[in-house]
């Protein structure tokens, strides 16, 4: 009987392990170096974004939720980026990752309004194209499309070294 119950331990724990096994995400995580994966989403305001129409300039690619303390922490400077460089050939986008985004982001930007684009992913593509898992994750794109960096957790956007290397990008 006791090894009847051991082998049902060990065939149970040899499923979950499968389970989790083959239940990983199968994207691959962009890196520095990469062409950034092009992508179409509405904005809040309605207005398609596609990321090849921006080429030419340098871009933010920003993933958030509204549940993250550290992308909210973020946003402010994020918003004082944006108002410098927004006619520099520069753009920010903020994606938005949640399932319910568009009920709980418009609440959100009204307690808490910002002027750069924030974009619904609501579906999840974009950030399994870009194999985001962490938030906030940012990717800086060279106005050629590369990949220059990908930053994983907050940081202050609106500094004058983070200001000098976003005008020293081609």
């Amino acid at each position: 009987m006791r090894r009847l119950a051991t082998i049902i331990v060990l065939l149970v724990l040899a499923g979950f392990a499968g389970y989790i096994l083959f239940n990983l995400p199968t994207t691959t995580s962009v890196v520095a170096g990469d062409v950034a994966p092009g992508f179409k989403l509405e904005d809040t305001k309605g207005n398609q974004v596609t990321l090849s129409d921006l080429r030419g300039k340098v871009v933010v690619v920003n993933f958030w939720a509204t549940w993250c303390p550290p992308c909210i922490e973020e946003m402010p400077s994020m918003e004082q980026l944006h108002k410098v460089l927004k006619d520099e050939d520069f753009v920010l986008l903020a994606i938005n990752t949640e399932k319910n985004g568009r009920s709980v982001v418009p609440p959100f930007l009204n307690k808490t309004p910002y002027t750069f684009p924030i974009l619904y992913d609501d579906q999840g593509f974009v950030q399994k194209q870009y194999g985001v898992f962490k938030f906030p994750e940012s990717f800086i794109i060279r106005k050629d499309g590369t990949i220059d960096q990908k930053i994983i957790g907050p940081l202050n956007w609106f500094s004058s070294k983070t200001i000098a290397y976003f005008k020293s990008l081609k």
